[in-house]
């Protein structure tokens, strides 16, 4: 399957349009929404409930955006829908919940989190939940295990792999060094077969993404891109770029 044009057509709001000094807070409703009506795409988040399903959330912990603590898989969908987001009347949306607001308006791309373990849960249920969806929708992961998955699961759902050059972060701790060499330079390949390629823009350009625009025509979406500098070097090394902190043209 070709990449859509649709991928690249317009900016991509990172998390939704959220302002947090407007009370809009990332991943929320309220932020989607915003997007959506500012004619954007939406990159939103994956977590997985202790139940199993898809809710839109970008952190492992409730901590740092909610009126809650502790980690977000320790709690059903339903324990989740009752927390609200700090300072807002937001609350966890569900993937499902996501799809029926946005209703294929603008595209969606969506990162799958994961903890390199390789549970297919997420990726099973986001498959199963964007199989009647008929919206432009992608699925992208730090992961390429259910990138991998995806082709067999959804072979119809658009699937990219989300990358940086390093993963110096201490996030990355628990990859080792052989891993963050295969992921940083997109040696993984011929298992993920990507559609797209996400990745961060201080990196750029390096010679993975190179060859996947210019020899294999794959597109490359950057991010995060939030100043003037930013964008002229998303310009020039990226197809698109995944945006917060102001308002891009729309296409």
């Amino acid at each position: 399957m070709m990449t859509p044009e649709w991928l690249t057509a317009r900016p991509i709001a990172h998390r939704g349009l959220h302002d947090a000094a407007d009370g809009v807070i990332e991943n929320t409703l309220s932020a989607c929404a915003a997007a959506a009506a500012a004619g954007y795409a939406i990159e939103v988040d994956l977590q997985l409930s202790a139940d199993g399903e898809a809710m839109v959330f970008h952190d492992d912990t409730l901590d740092r955006l909610t009126e809650a603590t502790g980690p977000v898989a320790a709690r059903t969908a339903a324990e989740l829908k009752a927390v609200r987001f700090r300072d807002t009347d937001d609350v966890m949306m569900r993937f499902s919940e996501l799809l029926t607001l946005v209703s294929g308006h603008v595209p969606l791309i969506v990162e799958l989190k994961s903890r390199f373990d390789g549970d297919p849960t997420l990726v099973r249920r986001a498959a199963e939940v964007a199989a009647a969806y008929g919206g432009p929708l992608a699925l992208m992961s730090f992961d390429p295990a259910p990138i991998a998955d995806l082709r067999t699961l959804a072979p119809g759902i658009v699937r990219g792999i989300t990358a940086e050059r390093h993963y110096a972060d201490p996030e990355w701790n628990g990859l080792s060094a052989i891993r963050k060499q295969v992921l940083g330079n997109l040696l993984h390949w011929p298992a993920s077969r990507p559609q797209f390629v996400a990745f961060c823009l201080s990196d750029l350009p390096t010679v993975a993404t190179e060859v996947a625009r210019r020899a294999l025509g794959v597109p490359v979406l950057t991010w995060t891109v939030r100043t003037p500098e930013d964008r002229a070097r998303a310009k020039r090394w990226a197809d698109q770029m995944i945006f917060e902190g102001f308002r891009p043209k729309p296409a």
